[in-house]
């Protein structure tokens, strides 16, 4: 299954056998302050109240007396330990304990079996208490009302102090917090009791309200309150202090006058019925350490063919309501939606119906999220009964009291990977592996062979581009969480193409309302998130559009001999030689690199490199305030280093498994299979980099012609030379030129690539082949550099033939001309380093020309 549960607490492996030791150390010395010693052998009513904080997990038990036996499980220390009991037949509706262990509050309501007596004072329904348990001393009544109250305590994260004072929430189901304050003192030693008991200071936190969420985790409360018919979201942030704030007000598009009075993750008590629950509409908050909130939403089932749910994408500003098509129409829906929280995922399933992983960190694209239907058996594994969602990846089972650690299956999601048919699909499952795996190098060594196999069974995206984008930014995502709006997180802008069994609304919504003007941590991202949204179109991702342009002028000066400062292109091949430090470094664990790269000075290649350090660089400097020079300069040598590494890791996986060898690069052997399979991964790594504008390591080139003149006919070769698909180097055609014998059909390949060089290469290439189309070649560009600033000048003699050996009158007069251009001292100093090129090597390579053209 996608969505994998491990257990971190069971009530019946990790509770009741210290409850059964407990009772038969108890048997022979009886009950000791109406503790474990009255414990029965039926524990039908153990079931789990609360999940604190720390870990701590707070479990009931009632003996055949009806006592209230209360305990706790340490998660850390995996300890079990008696709190209190309460010698009466009541019912728990709440309970708390503090992180100091010494006080307890619990809320209880009177047993509703007949012949039981109201043990609670006279007309309340509901008896709130707080117990000193550091030793058991006194109980004090908080509350006696005739309605239902929750208890919770405040765990700020502070250093433990000798005399704390601790902070308690009272929710009540009159629509009101109460928020009390209770100093402890230390009497005797080591007893711990509550200072000036009789009057508690408290404040009123949130009144009128008809939904209320706790998050234990950042100790943040959400509620919403009804004005004017409309929700209004808002949220309390408790500090470590006795302060509070309210941090915002968010107005949200769904009817909650008719849903009655709903909490959520305030413990887990026996008002919630799962009766009720299939009824009710859910409702809850996510958030992540992003700075990314997100509102869940279902609303009462009204139908049996097709279910719907909207999720609230605040820090996106805009909100998406889904409609899914229930896989299996027989099969009626007896339980809501459930939502869990999986830090840049949101799951949404129905289990036997469908399973929905939304990526809240992306979501702008919906192929970006795996939709599962009822189809796929594995959705069956997922627990039937209601899951709550805690902090962080904590998923609590009430029913049959497991407390789960909830992520994603990577196994799983790398096996649909290969079944998935559906592109959507691929592209979510791509994203999901990558940005949620703990083993990156394993996870990307997968994807690759899951690339090289199915090349071409994408048809809505490039795969390989894919794999490259996504993959570089997640390598750097974690050291800012403003990546998301600066670097492209995929290739694909826009997706159209209809997700199966899904119909969805998108719509612009109501930013929330910040309160509070000073922010830290995740109030800060949150905060950066909706300036983003309010202020910044178009986006700001990185593009090489820039890089483009300015490559091109180098490439178009350098073939021109203009040059540019020499300041300015070291300091381009300077960023270029640390990326490949940089990239070499990155790869001292790994094995070594079979594939013949980075052998060799590829120019252009190092100036893309560069001039792409220097862009991405001056961009995020930009847009990054507040981040240090060097951390950001280190950020961009990872990134491009990643972009490369991943560049050569798909040709080195492609390499390996055609057992390819170093001599693929002469030319004086036949090509086989494994070399045709080589090209075609290299020629869609080109396609893939060419259409993003991205740099290929030295040698790639090289490599990539070499392969071309082995695997393809000459006609086709040609035409991937002038369409640019192969690229001719200096070192691939050097080895052409010396690999290869004068045979009709090796002189036609290497006329046929010399003509198509640039003239510098062409220039160096000419000379290593002896050989009158070569000759002629030299003598043309000696030639053109001669007498393209030559001015004709008056002649009053003849011509002397007798100095010549040939009776070819132009001919002599043109190297009577090049000779006296020569003999000019200047035209010597410009064409030094021309050895063995003058009027009389032209003259030769003439005559030569003519006698092969003549058939003489």
């Amino acid at each position: 299954m996608a969505l994998r549960l491990v257990a971190d607490f069971e009530l019946r492996k990790d509770v009741l056998p210290w409850l059964r030791a407990q009772r038969t150390a108890a048997a022979g010395t009886g009950p000791r302050g109406g503790g474990a010693g009255v414990l029965e052998n039926n524990y039908e009513s153990l079931r789990v109240l609360n999940v604190e904080r720390n870990g701590s997990i707070i479990y009931t038990y009632k003996d055949g007396k009806g006592n209230v036996f209360f305990g706790l499980y340490d998660c850390q220390t995996r300890q079990n330990e008696h709190l209190y009991t309460f010698e009466k037949d009541l019912q728990v509706v709440s309970c708390s304990v503090n992180r100091e262990k010494t006080l307890l509050a619990a809320s209880l309501v009177q047993s509703t079996k007949e012949g039981r007596k109201n043990v609670l004072q006279p007309g309340s329904k509901c008896l709130t208490l707080l117990v000193e348990i550091h030793p058991v001393n006194d109980v004090k009544v908080l509350k006696a009302v005739d309605s239902c109250v929750w208890v919770q305590f405040l765990y700020p994260r502070v250093d433990s102090h000798p005399l704390p004072e601790n902070h308690l929430l009272l929710i009540s189901e009159e629509k009101y917090i109460e928020q009390f304050h209770i100093q402890i003192i230390q009497e005797d030693g080591n007893r711990m009791v509550i200072k000036n008991s009789a009057h508690l200071p408290r404040k009123r936190v949130a009144e009128d309200f008809v939904w209320a969420q706790w998050d234990m985790s950042e100790q943040r409360l959400y509620y919403i309150d009804l004005k004017k018919s409309r929700s209004i979201l808002k949220c309390i942030q408790f500090c470590a202090s006795e302060n509070f704030n309210l941090m915002f007000e968010a107005p949200l598009d769904i009817s909650l006058s008719d849903s009655g009075f709903k909490l959520v993750n305030f413990g887990c008590g026996y008002h919630q019925d799962q009766e009720k629950l299939s009824k009710y509409l859910t409702l809850c908050v996510f958030t992540n350490h992003t700075g990314s909130l997100c509102v869940c939403y279902s609303p009462k089932l009204d139908s049996w063919e097709q279910i719907t749910y909207s999720v609230f994408y605040i820090h996106k500003g805009y909100s998406r309501t889904f409609t899914a098509a229930l896989g299996r129409a027989p099969s009626r829906v007896t339980r809501g939606i459930t939502f869990l929280n999986l830090d840049y995922y949101v799951a949404v399933y129905l289990p036997g119906h469908f399973f929905h992983l939304l990526n809240t960190q992306h979501p702008d694209l919906i192929c970006h999220s795996l939709f599962l239907t009822g189809n796929n058996e594995v959705i069956d594994i997922l627990p039937h009964s209601p899951l709550q969602s805690l902090s962080e990846s904590l998923v609590l089972d009430w029913c049959s009291g497991k407390l789960y650690r909830a992520s994603l299956n990577q196994s799983y999601l790398l096996q649909f990977l290969w079944s998935a048919r559906l592109d959507c699909e691929k592209m979510a499952v791509l994203h999901c592996v990558l940005a949620r795996g703990q083993d990156p190098q394993f996870l990307e060594a997968k994807i690759i062979q899951w690339i090289s196999e199915n090349i071409s069974a994408c048809y809505s995206f490039d795969p390989i581009q894919e794999f490259i984008i996504a993959s570089s930014y997640w390598s750097i995502y974690p050291e800012t969480s403003n990546m998301d709006k600066l670097l492209p997180y995929s290739s694909v802008l826009t997706w159209n193409t209809e997700i199966p069994g899904i119909a969805l609304v998108t719509e612009e919504i109501t930013l929330p309302l910040m309160k509070v003007h000073s922010f830290k941590n995740y109030w800060e991202k949150l905060n950066a998130n909706l300036e983003y949204v309010k202020y910044s179109k178009p986006h700001l991702h990185y593009h090489n559009s820039v890089v483009r342009t300015e490559w091109h002028r180098l490439i178009s000066e350098e073939k021109t001999g203009q040059r540019r400062p020499m300041v300015y292109v070291r300091n381009i091949l300077d960023n270029a030689a640390k990326v490949f430090s940089n990239l070499e470094a990155r790869n001292l664990v790994s094995e070594p690199r079979s594939t013949p790269l980075f052998q060799e000075e590829d120019n252009q290649q190092r100036l893309l490199v560069g001039l792409m350090v220097a862009e991405l660089k001056d961009h995020l400097l930009r847009h990054l305030q507040g981040v240090e020079k060097k951390k950001i300069e280190q950020m961009v040598l990872d990134y491009n280093s990643k972009l490369l590494h991943l560049i050569c890791q798909i040709l080195e996986t492609s390499w390996r498994k055609h057992n390819l060898h170093p001599w693929v690069l002469h030319f004086d052997r036949q090509a086989n299979a494994a070399e045709f399979s080589v090209f075609h991964i290299m020629t869609r790594i080109l396609e893939a980099t060419n259409n993003l504008f991205l740099p290929l390591p030295p040698g790639f080139h090289t490599l990539h012609t070499i392969l071309g003149v082995h695997c393809l006919p000459l006609h086709n070769l040609l035409h991937y030379i002038d369409s640019g698909v192969l690229r001719l180097t200096e070192t691939a055609v050097t080895r052409l030129m010396k690999d290869l014998d004068n045979t009709e059909k090796n002189e036609k390949l290497k006329f046929s690539i010399i003509v198509r060089l640039p003239p510098l290469i062409g220039q160096k290439i000419s000379r290593l082949w002896d050989h009158p189309m070569t000759s002629n070649i030299i003598s043309r560009n000696h030639v053109k550099r001669l007498l393209q600033d030559y001015k004709k000048q008056p002649r009053s003699s003849m011509i002397d033939k007798s100095s010549f050996s040939v009776e070819f009158l132009p001919l002599n007069y043109f190297i009577e001309t090049l000779t006296d251009i020569e003999s000019s001292n200047q035209a010597l100093y410009a064409f030094e380093g021309h050895d063995n090129v003058d009027a009389k090597f032209v003259e030769e390579a003439a005559l030569k020309h003519t006698t092969m053209l003549l058939g003489l």
